[in-house]
């Protein structure tokens, strides 16, 4: 008859095919005859009391009893068990090295098949280790049958083993459904892949993978996050036997989070929105400010038309009941999309009838949001161009219109297209592209307002300055008038040249403070009340002082700077006032230039200030140069450095009064002029 296999095997094979955690702990295993003689000792045995095989097979086994214990409960075990119960207790055995050892036991019966007596099959452990794996139990037992948390154990295979309610609860699928199963033959639509990836890792490493991101839909609910963490599960021998998932569901929390972030990158966009749109009072510019910040900001691609009546410096039409031109001025990205680049270029005029989803937004002046794009959202459109049709091809899922409209006009609209996976837009995402147009739309508004003013102000400025000067017999006159540029208001600057009585002739300048129509009709007003004045062949301080009144008599404070200058076109006797205009200068007919030396006086409007005037005399040939403050002023630099190359030109060669003007100009001003600059030039040539 063949030897049966030795016990030790057994329970080690049970030990490994249960998962090991019967190796947790140390089991001595023992077998008697049927009169108590120890006729099996397996290496934990040795391990637990110390003896070699040797030393104690074919001994009874209530010799290994402690003799200073009570071997009555052992005797009474053994007993039981060679009878044919199976039995457990406590009791205390005999350690090789002479100190007791307590020990648990659980004892059966093991018929012999030889004959009708039964051998007992021991298993021994240290009772104080037997009774920590007991607790650990009871408490792993609790925390997974209580724990919120999901848990799970899989194999190796990353079968499930088992599962507690939790996780029931989470999947939707009861434990049995479970058992045996792959998280991706359970639920297929998880990221399953991804997490039985994590589990391999961990199975391979021995490291925890914690955190790691499961996401779908389970029978149990619609799409959930959950925080999943694994650890792996080693027997004795460091060996890998399983993993445990523990799973929390964070979907709230996951969305209360993505709501956070999604917050602060609108914040964040319109924060950023603030700096760049409007940042000129270029129609062009904000239209591509307002692209470049959406696109990749909100949109994958972006385009920005504006009314064509606009776009043409003309104010918008009275209504859209024929339809609309519009005006691409903005697009983004301008290279390397393939949705831009099949869209109209900029500059390009569309034409739109009137039932057409353009031309409705429009009317409507309410955004047009399109969630997912497909045939049938298109159909509308499509009866009008294939453009839709083309888009969708080229991966557009999500579609949005928002008008542009400030102070009840409305002025274009922005168009916002998808293709990246990150999902539709959204009413969050309408509402933040709302906001970027509204910002858009009144900066387009605000250049429009600007030009009209601006051309206003300029149309009338450029009436109220004298077209054509006939000086009188004695002197010769150029002059230039260079209004401010476009990134700037038009002012309040002018200059004349009147004949006055006795053979004089008077010349003036002057600039109002302020710009725009305000400056200029004040301008205006000055001018003719100047031409009055001098008619009445008053001094130059009491013509300055009634100039004075003349301000004070607005609705409005300004001040203005004022520069008057009588010549005797007999004599060369040149009497001049300043009212805080800048110096005049005089140039020799040797070509030696300097400054006149005089009072600057305070500007009109300040009040209370004495006026002096000063008095010089011309030689003929001589050149009297009056000038505003946009001639000499420039950001950066020094008002004296700025004064000292005025003379310096002047002193240069000039073959023409004209040229000499186009020549202080070119020099002074090389670029855009910062203010408006008035330049007259008076060669005294007597008479």
């Amino acid at each position: 008859m063949s030897e049966p296999n030795p016990v030790e095997e057994l329970v080690s094979g049970a030990a490994q095919n249960a998962g090991g955690w019967l190796g947790a702990l140390p089991v001595a295993q023992v077998t008697t005859s049927a009169d108590g003689t120890i006729v099996r000792w397996n290496r934990a045995a040795e391990e637990l009391l110390g003896f070699k095989p040797q030393q104690v097979i074919g001994r009874h086994i209530a010799e290994l009893l402690h003799p200073g214990a009570d071997r009555s409960l052992g005797r009474s075990l053994w007993e039981a068990a060679a009878g044919g119960r199976g039995v457990m207790g406590t009791v205390t055995a005999w350690h090789r090295d002479g100190h007791p050892v307590e020990v648990e036991i659980w004892a059966s019966p093991v018929p012999d098949r030889r004959d009708d007596a039964s051998a007992v099959l021991l298993f021994a452990a240290e009772a104080h280790a037997a009774r920590r794996i007991r607790g650990s139990s009871a408490v792993w037992d609790g925390l997974f049958a209580r724990s919120p948390v999901g848990i799970a154990v899989l194999d190796t295979q990353l079968r499930f083993l088992r599962v507690n309610r939790a996780l029931e609860r989470m999947n939707g699928l009861s434990e049995s459904a479970h058992v045996g199963r792959r998280l991706s033959e359970l639920l297929p639509q998880v990221n399953a892949e991804d997490m039985e990836a994590a589990m391999r890792q961990v199975l391979e490493s021995g490291d925890p993978v914690l955190d790691r991101r499961r996401i779908g839909r389970t029978p149990a609910d619609r799409d959930r996050v959950w925080s999943c963490s694994y650890v792996r599960v080693e027997d004795p021998a460091g060996r890998p036997i399983g993993v445990i998932a523990s799973l929390l569901d964070i979907t709230d929390q996951q969305r209360a989070h993505t709501e956070a972030e999604a917050g602060r990158r609108r914040l964040a966009l319109l924060s950023e929105a603030s700096i760049r749109i409007g940042s000129s009072l270029d129609l062009e510019r904000t239209a591509q400010e307002l692209a470049d910040l959406a696109a990749p900001g909100l949109a994958d691609a972006v385009t920005v038309d504006v009314l064509d009546s606009l776009a043409r410096g003309d104010d918008p039409g009275m209504g859209l009941a024929g339809g609309v031109a519009l005006r691409r001025l903005g697009k983004a990205p301008l290279t390397g999309s393939v949705v831009t680049d099949v869209l109209a270029p900029l500059g390009r005029t569309l034409e739109f009838p009137a039932a057409a989803p353009y031309t409705q937004t429009l009317a409507r002046r309410q955004p047009f949001l399109l969630e997912v794009l497909d045939e049938a959202a298109i159909a509308p459109a499509a009866r009008h161009t294939s453009r839709p049709a083309q888009l969708l091809r080229l991966g557009v899922h999500s579609f949005m219109m928002v008008p542009l409209f400030a102070r009840d006009l409305v002025l274009g609209v922005a168009t916002f297209y998808r293709t990246r996976p990150a999902g539709p837009f959204t009413s969050d995402d309408m509402s933040l592209a709302a906001e970027l147009a509204t910002r858009a739309a009144l900066s387009i508004d605000n250049a429009r307002l600007y030009h009209r003013e601006h051309d206003t102000a300029l149309t009338l400025q450029r009436s109220m300055l004298p077209q054509h000067i006939t000086p009188p017999p004695g002197i010769e006159v150029a002059h230039r008038y260079l209004p401010a540029s476009d990134v700037n208001e038009v002012g309040g600057d002018w200059y004349d040249v009147l004949d006055l009585p006795g053979g004089r002739a008077a010349l003036l300048i002057g600039d109002v403070m302020g710009h725009g129509t305000p400056a200029a009709a004040v301008m205006g007003r000055l001018s003719a009340s100047v031409r009055a004045l001098a008619r009445l062949d008053l001094e130059p301080e009491e013509l300055i002082h009634q100039l004075e009144a003349a301000l004070d008599d607005l609705a409005e404070p300004m001040l203005a700077t004022f520069l008057y200058a009588v010549i005797d076109l007999a004599t060369g006797r040149c009497r001049v006032v300043r009212a805080g205009h800048p110096p005049p200068a005089v140039v020799g007919p040797d070509g030696t230039a300097a400054l006149l030396d005089l009072p600057p006086g305070a500007p009109l409007g300040v009040g209370g200030t004495r006026f002096t005037t000063s008095e010089t005399t011309l030689q003929p040939g001589s050149l009297l140069v009056l000038y505003t403050d946009g001639l000499i002023e420039s950001r950066g630099s020094d008002i004296d450095e700025r004064l000292a190359e005025l003379v310096h030109l002047l002193s240069q060669p000039h073959p023409s009064l004209t040229g000499l003007c186009d020549s202080l100009l070119t020099m002074l001003v090389p670029g855009s002029a910062d203010d408006d600059i008035a330049l007259l030039l008076a060669r005294f040539t007597g008479r």
